[in-house]
Protein backbone atom coordinates (compact mmCIF):
# COMPACT_ATOMS: atom_id res chain seq x y z
CA UNK A 1 0.00 0.00 0.00
CA UNK A 2 1.12 3.43 -0.95
CA UNK A 3 1.42 5.78 2.08
CA UNK A 4 0.48 9.49 1.53
CA UNK A 5 2.82 11.24 -0.54
CA UNK A 6 6.02 11.65 1.09
CA UNK A 7 4.57 10.81 4.39
CA UNK A 8 6.14 7.74 5.36
CA UNK A 9 8.70 8.89 7.55
CA UNK A 10 7.19 11.78 8.39
CA UNK A 11 6.75 9.97 12.27
CA UNK A 12 7.89 12.74 14.82
CA UNK A 13 4.04 13.36 15.71
CA UNK A 14 3.79 9.52 17.28
CA UNK A 15 5.84 10.74 19.85
CA UNK A 16 4.28 13.80 20.76
CA UNK A 17 3.45 11.87 24.27
CA UNK A 18 5.40 8.85 25.98
CA UNK A 19 3.43 6.15 27.04
CA UNK A 20 3.72 3.37 29.63
CA UNK A 21 3.41 0.03 27.35
CA UNK A 22 2.85 1.41 24.06
CA UNK A 23 3.17 -0.96 20.95
CA UNK A 24 5.80 0.05 18.27
CA UNK A 25 4.86 2.38 15.14
CA UNK A 26 6.37 -0.66 12.77
CA UNK A 27 3.52 -3.05 14.08
CA UNK A 28 0.50 -1.10 12.44
CA UNK A 29 2.63 0.15 9.70
CA UNK A 30 3.76 -3.03 8.78
CA UNK A 31 0.33 -4.76 8.38
CA UNK A 32 -1.09 -1.83 6.43
CA UNK A 33 1.44 -1.81 4.12
CA UNK A 34 1.47 -5.29 3.45
CA UNK A 35 -2.17 -5.93 3.65
CA UNK A 36 -4.42 -2.69 4.02
CA UNK A 37 -5.91 -1.01 0.79
CA UNK A 38 -6.98 2.75 -0.27
CA UNK A 39 -10.37 3.43 1.30
CA UNK A 40 -10.68 0.86 4.14
CA UNK A 41 -11.39 1.78 7.46
CA UNK A 42 -9.43 0.88 10.77
CA UNK A 43 -10.90 0.75 14.23
CA UNK A 44 -8.67 0.43 17.55
CA UNK A 45 -11.22 -0.55 20.54
CA UNK A 46 -8.02 0.21 23.18
CA UNK A 47 -6.52 3.20 21.26
CA UNK A 48 -4.12 4.04 24.30
CA UNK A 49 -1.81 6.81 22.88
CA UNK A 50 -3.34 6.54 19.22
CA UNK A 51 -0.26 4.53 17.97
CA UNK A 52 -2.84 2.72 15.24
CA UNK A 53 -4.95 5.40 14.31
CA UNK A 54 -1.55 7.66 13.84
CA UNK A 55 -0.35 4.69 11.32
CA UNK A 56 -3.83 4.82 9.39
CA UNK A 57 -3.44 8.90 8.84
CA UNK A 58 0.02 7.91 7.14
CA UNK A 59 -1.64 6.00 4.77
CA UNK A 60 -4.70 8.00 4.53
CA UNK A 61 -6.83 5.61 6.05
CA UNK A 62 -10.04 6.50 8.52
CA UNK A 63 -9.73 5.52 11.80
CA UNK A 64 -11.74 5.11 15.03
CA UNK A 65 -9.94 5.10 18.56
CA UNK A 66 -12.14 4.01 21.64
CA UNK A 67 -10.29 4.23 25.38
CA UNK A 68 -11.33 4.48 28.72
CA UNK A 69 -9.13 6.56 29.94
CA UNK A 70 -9.12 10.89 29.38
CA UNK A 71 -5.15 10.68 29.32
CA UNK A 72 -4.93 8.26 26.25
CA UNK A 73 -7.99 9.68 24.43
CA UNK A 74 -6.51 13.65 24.42
CA UNK A 75 -3.02 11.93 23.61
CA UNK A 76 -4.67 9.90 20.41
CA UNK A 77 -6.66 13.03 19.43
CA UNK A 78 -3.69 15.16 18.84
CA UNK A 79 -2.16 12.56 16.17
CA UNK A 80 -5.26 13.02 14.37
CA UNK A 81 -5.25 16.89 13.26
CA UNK A 82 -3.06 19.55 11.80
CA UNK A 83 -2.61 22.99 13.53
CA UNK A 84 -0.50 24.95 12.68
CA UNK A 85 2.56 26.12 15.25
CA UNK A 86 1.44 29.99 14.87
CA UNK A 87 -1.89 28.53 16.49
CA UNK A 88 -0.68 26.23 18.82
CA UNK A 89 1.61 29.17 20.53
CA UNK A 90 -1.07 31.61 20.03
CA UNK A 91 -2.95 29.20 21.89
CA UNK A 92 -0.89 28.89 25.19
CA UNK A 93 -0.49 33.07 25.38
CA UNK A 94 -4.20 34.09 25.06
CA UNK A 95 -4.65 31.53 27.82
CA UNK A 96 -1.91 33.23 30.09
CA UNK A 97 -3.52 36.48 29.35
CA UNK A 98 -6.63 35.44 30.52
CA UNK A 99 -5.77 33.58 33.59
CA UNK A 100 -3.29 35.32 35.21
CA UNK A 101 -3.88 34.09 38.77
CA UNK A 102 -5.24 30.20 38.57
CA UNK A 103 -8.12 29.22 40.94
CA UNK A 104 -6.58 25.63 41.46
CA UNK A 105 -2.87 25.42 42.56
CA UNK A 106 -1.96 21.69 44.48
CA UNK A 107 0.45 21.87 47.69
CA UNK A 108 2.25 19.79 49.36
CA UNK A 109 5.92 18.75 49.37
CA UNK A 110 5.67 16.24 46.03
CA UNK A 111 4.64 19.89 44.31
CA UNK A 112 6.89 22.23 46.11
CA UNK A 113 10.00 20.01 45.29
CA UNK A 114 8.50 18.70 41.24
CA UNK A 115 7.63 21.97 40.12
CA UNK A 116 9.62 25.01 39.98
CA UNK A 117 6.72 27.74 41.53
CA UNK A 118 6.59 29.57 38.41
CA UNK A 119 6.06 26.72 36.27
CA UNK A 120 3.88 25.19 38.58
CA UNK A 121 1.63 28.54 38.12
CA UNK A 122 2.13 28.97 34.58
CA UNK A 123 0.99 24.97 33.81
CA UNK A 124 -2.03 25.58 35.96
CA UNK A 125 -2.94 28.44 33.95
CA UNK A 126 -2.47 26.87 30.78
CA UNK A 127 -4.58 23.67 32.77
CA UNK A 128 -7.20 26.27 34.04
CA UNK A 129 -7.85 27.53 30.22
CA UNK A 130 -7.98 24.05 28.41
CA UNK A 131 -10.52 22.36 30.91
CA UNK A 132 -12.60 25.35 30.24
CA UNK A 133 -11.99 25.09 26.31
CA UNK A 134 -10.20 22.37 24.64
CA UNK A 135 -12.30 22.40 21.23
CA UNK A 136 -9.92 23.78 18.33
CA UNK A 137 -7.27 22.26 16.82
CA UNK A 138 -4.32 24.26 18.40
CA UNK A 139 -6.05 23.41 22.22
CA UNK A 140 -5.92 20.22 21.36
CA UNK A 141 -1.60 19.61 20.30
CA UNK A 142 -1.22 22.24 22.56
CA UNK A 143 -2.25 19.88 25.57
CA UNK A 144 -1.21 17.07 24.44
CA UNK A 145 2.31 19.07 23.96
CA UNK A 146 2.31 20.50 27.74
CA UNK A 147 1.33 16.61 28.94
CA UNK A 148 4.36 15.10 27.08
CA UNK A 149 6.61 17.49 28.84
CA UNK A 150 4.96 17.32 32.32
CA UNK A 151 7.28 14.71 33.66
CA UNK A 152 11.11 13.40 32.49
CA UNK A 153 14.81 13.31 33.14
CA UNK A 154 16.55 16.63 33.33
CA UNK A 155 19.22 17.89 31.44
CA UNK A 156 22.32 19.86 31.36
CA UNK A 157 21.46 21.88 28.34
CA UNK A 158 18.27 23.64 27.70
CA UNK A 159 15.20 22.04 29.68
CA UNK A 160 13.28 19.42 27.49
CA UNK A 161 10.49 18.82 30.42
CA UNK A 162 8.88 21.05 33.06
CA UNK A 163 9.79 18.73 36.47
CA UNK A 164 12.55 18.04 38.27
CA UNK A 165 14.32 14.66 37.57
CA UNK A 166 11.66 12.05 36.89
CA UNK A 167 10.77 9.27 34.34
CA UNK A 168 9.22 10.28 31.12
CA UNK A 169 6.99 7.49 30.61
CA UNK A 170 5.21 7.26 33.69
CA UNK A 171 4.27 9.98 36.80
CA UNK A 172 6.31 9.35 40.12
CA UNK A 173 4.36 8.10 43.08
CA UNK A 174 4.67 11.64 45.40
CA UNK A 175 6.53 9.41 48.06
CA UNK A 176 8.85 7.40 46.39
CA UNK A 177 9.64 10.91 44.50
CA UNK A 178 10.39 13.25 47.61
CA UNK A 179 12.43 11.09 48.94
CA UNK A 180 14.69 10.40 46.11
CA UNK A 181 14.57 14.12 45.28
CA UNK A 182 15.82 14.77 48.97
CA UNK A 183 18.44 12.26 49.19
CA UNK A 184 19.95 13.66 46.09
CA UNK A 185 19.72 17.13 46.77
CA UNK A 186 17.42 17.89 43.51
CA UNK A 187 15.86 21.12 43.64
CA UNK A 188 13.22 22.00 40.37
CA UNK A 189 15.11 24.28 38.16
CA UNK A 190 13.08 27.70 36.38
CA UNK A 191 11.79 26.87 32.91
CA UNK A 192 10.58 28.53 29.68
CA UNK A 193 6.98 27.41 29.48
CA UNK A 194 6.21 29.20 26.18
CA UNK A 195 9.86 28.45 24.79
CA UNK A 196 9.41 24.75 25.44
CA UNK A 197 5.76 24.77 24.14
CA UNK A 198 7.16 26.38 20.93
CA UNK A 199 10.01 24.06 20.37
CA UNK A 200 8.06 21.27 20.57
CA UNK A 201 5.29 22.39 19.07
CA UNK A 202 7.94 23.09 15.88
CA UNK A 203 8.96 19.19 16.44
CA UNK A 204 5.88 17.70 16.31
CA UNK A 205 3.44 20.18 14.14
CA UNK A 206 6.46 21.63 12.00
CA UNK A 207 6.08 19.06 8.91
CA UNK A 208 1.82 19.01 8.96
CA UNK A 209 0.43 15.71 7.92
CA UNK A 210 -2.52 15.67 5.24
CA UNK A 211 -5.11 15.31 7.64
CA UNK A 212 -7.59 12.14 7.65
CA UNK A 213 -11.83 11.98 8.55
CA UNK A 214 -10.58 9.86 11.75
CA UNK A 215 -11.57 10.61 15.41
CA UNK A 216 -10.93 9.41 19.37
CA UNK A 217 -13.87 8.31 21.65
CA UNK A 218 -13.19 8.51 25.13
CA UNK A 219 -15.31 5.89 26.10
CA UNK A 220 -15.91 1.96 27.41
CA UNK A 221 -15.23 -0.64 24.69
CA UNK A 222 -17.08 -3.22 27.06
CA UNK A 223 -20.56 -1.51 26.51
CA UNK A 224 -22.63 -1.94 23.23
CA UNK A 225 -23.49 1.78 23.86
CA UNK A 226 -20.15 3.20 22.60
CA UNK A 227 -21.14 1.70 19.62
CA UNK A 228 -24.05 2.19 18.47
CA UNK A 229 -23.48 5.69 17.07
CA UNK A 230 -20.55 3.86 14.52
CA UNK A 231 -23.32 1.85 13.34
CA UNK A 232 -24.73 4.14 11.21
CA UNK A 233 -21.80 5.11 9.06
CA UNK A 234 -19.35 2.97 6.89
CA UNK A 235 -17.93 -0.05 8.61
CA UNK A 236 -14.55 -1.41 9.56
CA UNK A 237 -11.92 -3.48 7.28
CA UNK A 238 -9.40 -3.68 10.27
CA UNK A 239 -9.48 -3.73 13.98
CA UNK A 240 -5.55 -3.45 15.23
CA UNK A 241 -5.37 -2.88 18.86
CA UNK A 242 -3.47 -4.21 21.85
CA UNK A 243 -5.76 -5.14 24.65
CA UNK A 244 -5.10 -4.69 28.49
CA UNK A 245 -2.46 -7.06 29.61
CA UNK A 246 -4.55 -9.76 32.07
CA UNK A 247 -3.06 -8.39 35.70
CA UNK A 248 -2.00 -4.98 34.78
CA UNK A 249 -3.97 -2.39 36.56
CA UNK A 250 -1.80 0.44 37.06
CA UNK A 251 -2.98 2.04 33.93
CA UNK A 252 -4.33 5.61 35.64
CA UNK A 253 -2.17 5.98 38.72
CA UNK A 254 1.01 5.68 36.30
CA UNK A 255 -0.03 8.21 34.12
CA UNK A 256 -1.73 10.49 37.09
CA UNK A 257 0.03 13.72 36.59
CA UNK A 258 -1.37 13.97 32.77
CA UNK A 259 -4.65 12.61 34.46
CA UNK A 260 -4.56 15.86 36.83
CA UNK A 261 -3.74 18.08 34.10
CA UNK A 262 -6.70 16.98 31.86
CA UNK A 263 -8.99 17.14 35.08
CA UNK A 264 -8.16 14.38 37.61
CA UNK A 265 -7.47 15.04 41.16
CA UNK A 266 -4.02 16.14 42.42
CA UNK A 267 -3.13 12.78 44.08
CA UNK A 268 -2.74 9.30 42.57
CA UNK A 269 -6.07 7.88 42.14
CA UNK A 270 -6.00 4.01 42.62
CA UNK A 271 -9.60 3.61 41.14
CA UNK A 272 -10.39 1.17 38.09
CA UNK A 273 -13.62 2.48 37.12
CA UNK A 274 -14.31 2.14 33.29
CA UNK A 275 -11.55 -0.37 32.85
CA UNK A 276 -11.76 -4.27 31.95
CA UNK A 277 -12.00 -6.17 35.39
CA UNK A 278 -8.94 -8.61 36.70
CA UNK A 279 -10.65 -10.54 39.30
CA UNK A 280 -10.13 -13.43 37.90
CA UNK A 281 -9.35 -15.11 34.29
CA UNK A 282 -12.23 -15.95 33.50
CA UNK A 283 -13.76 -12.64 34.39
CA UNK A 284 -11.09 -10.77 32.36
CA UNK A 285 -12.10 -12.89 29.13
CA UNK A 286 -15.65 -12.53 29.56
CA UNK A 287 -15.06 -8.71 29.03
CA UNK A 288 -12.68 -9.18 26.34
CA UNK A 289 -15.32 -11.07 24.67
CA UNK A 290 -17.83 -8.40 25.21
CA UNK A 291 -15.32 -6.07 23.29
CA UNK A 292 -14.92 -8.48 20.17
CA UNK A 293 -18.90 -9.20 20.29
CA UNK A 294 -19.11 -4.97 20.11
CA UNK A 295 -16.37 -4.49 17.60
CA UNK A 296 -17.95 -7.31 14.94
CA UNK A 297 -21.24 -5.41 14.99
CA UNK A 298 -19.51 -2.73 13.17
CA UNK A 299 -17.40 -4.43 11.15
CA UNK A 300 -17.49 -5.34 7.52
CA UNK A 301 -17.82 -9.23 6.61
CA UNK A 302 -14.60 -10.59 6.33
CA UNK A 303 -12.61 -8.06 8.19
CA UNK A 304 -9.34 -8.81 9.97
CA UNK A 305 -8.72 -8.31 13.56
CA UNK A 306 -4.87 -8.43 14.61
CA UNK A 307 -3.81 -8.59 18.23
Amino acid sequence: MTPVAGHRRSTTLNGICPYFTMFPLAFPLNILDLHGQDGQRVLDPFCGRGTTNFASRLFGLESVGIDSSPVAAAIADAKLIRPSVGRIVQCANRILEEIVIPQDVPAGEFWTLAYHRDVLMTLCRLREGLLHNCRSDARKALRAIVMGALHGPRTKTLPSYFSNQCQRTYAPKPAYAVKYWRKHGLEPQPVDVLGLIARRATRYYGSPIPSVPSRVILGDSTRIATFRHLKRGAKFDWVITSPPYYGMRTYIPDQWLRAWFVGGPAWVDYSNDGQIQHSSPDEFAHQLRSVWDNVGSVCEPGAQLVL
